[in-house]
């Protein structure tokens, strides 16, 4: 089941009622006379709080992290910037903690090789959506080794973000860099958040990572398993600007094609789901490499309309 993004941008006050999200006016000054809103909460896998005079309740909030839903909070810009989750996903977590800590470096490098590969895969097709060459990431990606010794992802990133956008944009990949940065950083931390909630559900310790190791990171495996699956915002980031280039203000309408990230059909083992299905079974086969049950991470891929590059 797909599970719904619930994105919150005006003054109101959040409350649990019979099992549903309350979205509450009366005491918002000039809106106090709007009717409540309501969402059950077994249909929540993501909240989104984008204003800044948003009041809830201890209730609600443990109410949704019990249902497994991540909540997002966003600073003055609209931006997120914190990730509520539970800290209980799972009856297998102390076992799957474990196995998790106890990860040997061999299979750590293997599952990284795994992820990198699939990373550059899907780049690959992300350029030969618009029919840009890409052959030298093909080639990188038949190639990386374990542990991506010959760092083999930042060789096919200097290239593919080099490429993605028309020249005239003279684009490069920085958070702080000019748009359509805003748009890639809306989309990374509302897949960040996807992952991270897939993670919890599946046993995992989301601090602890494969490749990623900062101490100020709480989500070093969430940034790890996300990477094959960055070139599905990128997709919809190339689109928007195919349609305009006014994309320095985030607007309603950028944020609605990006909030709709979850839902987008990705292929995985052969099947077409979503892409929030698409991670829960990606964070499941990720626990079964760390508990010796398997040593393949299952990633989706993108189509590829070119079938074998320029």
């Amino acid at each position: 089941m797909v599970k719904r993004t619930i994105c919150i941008e005006s003054p109101c006050h959040l409350k649990c009622r019979n099992e549903q999200l309350v979205l509450s006016y009366s005491h918002v000054k000039g809106m106090e006379s709007m009717p409540d809103k309501t969402v059950p909460i077994e249909d929540i896998g993501m909240v989104v709080l984008e204003h800044q005079q948003i009041t809830l309740s201890q209730y609600l909030l443990d109410k949704l992290v019990a249902n497994n839903a991540a909540v997002i909070t966003c600073n003055e810009t609209k931006h997120p910037s914190g990730l509520f989750l539970p800290l209980e996903g799972n009856t297998l977590q102390s076992e799957r903690f474990r196995a998790q800590i106890d990860a040997t470096e061999p299979l750590k490098k293997q599952l990284w090789q795994q992820t990198v590969r699939a990373k550059i895969t899907n780049q690959s097709m992300v350029l030969s959506q618009w029919k840009i060459p890409n052959k030298l990431l093909i080639n990188l990606a038949d190639t990386v080794k374990s542990g991506d010794a010959d760092n083999s992802e930042a060789v096919a990133a200097g290239y593919y973000w080099k490429n993605l956008f028309p020249a005239a944009w003279e684009f490069y990949r920085k958070r702080e860099g000019p748009p359509p940065n805003n748009l890639l950083n809306y989309g990374y931390a509302i897949l960040r958040a996807t992952v991270a909630r897939a993670l919890v559900g599946a046993g995992l310790l989301p601090t602890l990572g494969i490749f990623h190791r900062n101490r100020y990171n709480a989500y070093c495996l969430a940034d790890d398993i996300m990477e094959p699956y960055r070139p599905f915002v990128d997709v919809i980031v190339r689109g928007i600007i195919d349609n305009t280039s006014a994309v320095d203000v985030l607007t309603q309408e950028f944020k609605v094609q990006l909030l709709k990230l979850p839902a987008v059909d990705v292929e995985l083992d052969g099947e077409s789901s979503p892409l929030m299905v698409a991670v829960q079974r990606t964070a499941t086969s990720v626990a079964k490499c760390y508990m010796g049950e398997t040593r393949k991470i299952l990633y989706p891929s993108l189509p590829n309309p070119s079938k074998g590059g320029a």
